[in-house]
């Protein structure tokens, strides 16, 4: 397999690219595929058997269960990010690490159905908040110290948009490969 293939089995629908500039159409398509995202995965996810979960979307990549537990663990932390930035002037945001929480136990269990509920919950009360952003207040920033850089709102929400697409894709992926590659 080539460099070219593994980078494509990685980033199935690219990496997200920040617009030059954000418009209120893309913060409305971006808060939409949050909003859809839950009832996107649990679509795909709902009858796959224990076996079928723990296909893997890539050689060396989580499996099924562990992306979708990921997706719970990663959402969780966007909403106290946005929260911050709304409420706090340039907060430093606390990063963790995914690769270490998807080993735990919550990150491998193959009962989706607690997971499945969060996200619903979680993605309800996100979209909720993301539709009553002012203007003024997506231009609002936190600091991320693992980049070293300063995140806006708006770029943040298409950064969750595609976080979502990003691993509805790789959950798509590992279904039409059986987990084979």
């Amino acid at each position: 397999m080539t460099s070219e293939d593994l980078y494509n089995l990685r980033f199935p629908i690219g990496e997200f690219q920040k617009p030059e500039t954000i418009t209120s159409e893309m913060i409305t398509t971006w808060i939409n595929d949050i909003e859809r995202f839950p009832a996107e995965i649990e679509k795909a996810t709902n009858d796959l058997s224990i076996e079928q979960l723990n296909w893997t979307y890539r050689p060396d990549g989580w499996n099924i269960k562990q992306v979708v537990h990921h997706c719970a663990d990663s959402h969780m932390n966007s909403i106290i990010r946005f929260k911050l930035a709304l409420t706090e002037d340039s907060p430093t945001i606390r990063p963790y690490y995914e690769d270490r929480w998807a080993t735990l136990v919550d990150g491998n269990d193959d009962n989706l159905n607690d997971t499945l509920y969060l996200l619903k919950g979680l993605h309800g009360k996100l979209s909720h908040l993301l539709k009553h952003i002012s203007e003024e207040e997506l231009s609002r920033e936190f600091v991320h110290p693992e980049h070293g850089k300063r995140f806006r709102i708006d770029e943040t929400i298409g950064v969750y948009a595609w976080h979502s697409n990003h691993h509805l894709a790789h959950v798509k992926q590992a279904i039409g490969h059986k987990g084979k590659y």
